[in-house]
């Protein structure tokens, strides 16, 4: 059974950073895609960073390109979301998700749609707040 857990939350001040990881149990981490997705209040969920199965590459959304970078340990079976220079658009819900029958990372190719399927996990709050 496919499970993800997100950790690493909490407030911090604008310009600050976090590290968010996801761990991933039921499945191999590198066969599969993953992607960390956000959601604020009244707002729709929004795709954040994506990582590749293997040695594919890494998509960001265009808000958080040079500040956010997504990455996997393969041995901790972790995706880790190193976000610095926070700003104040950034506070939401952040949450890691994969499937098993599509490739995740094709969101950030314009399937947007494939954003309401796979696996999700509970998500972590990230609060930036001076």
């Amino acid at each position: 059974q496919v499970q993800l857990v997100e950790s690493g939350g909490g407030l911090v001040q604008p310009g600050g950073s976090l590290r968010l990881s996801c761990v991933a149990s039921g499945f191999t981490l590198d066969y599969r895609s993953l992607g960390w997705f956000r959601q604020a209040p009244g707002k729709e969920r929004e795709a954040v960073a994506c990582i590749s199965a293997s040695t594919g590459p890494t998509y960001y959304t265009d808000s958080v390109k040079g500040r956010f970078t997504i990455s996997r340990d393969t041995v901790k079976s972790t995706v880790f979301l190193q976000m610095n220079s926070l700003k104040p658009e950034d506070p939401a819900v952040y949450y890691c998700a994969t499937a098993s029958d599509f490739d995740m990372c094709a969101i950030f190719r314009g399937d947007t749609s494939l954003i309401n399927f796979g696996s999700w996990g509970q998500g972590t709050q990230v609060t930036v707040s001076s």
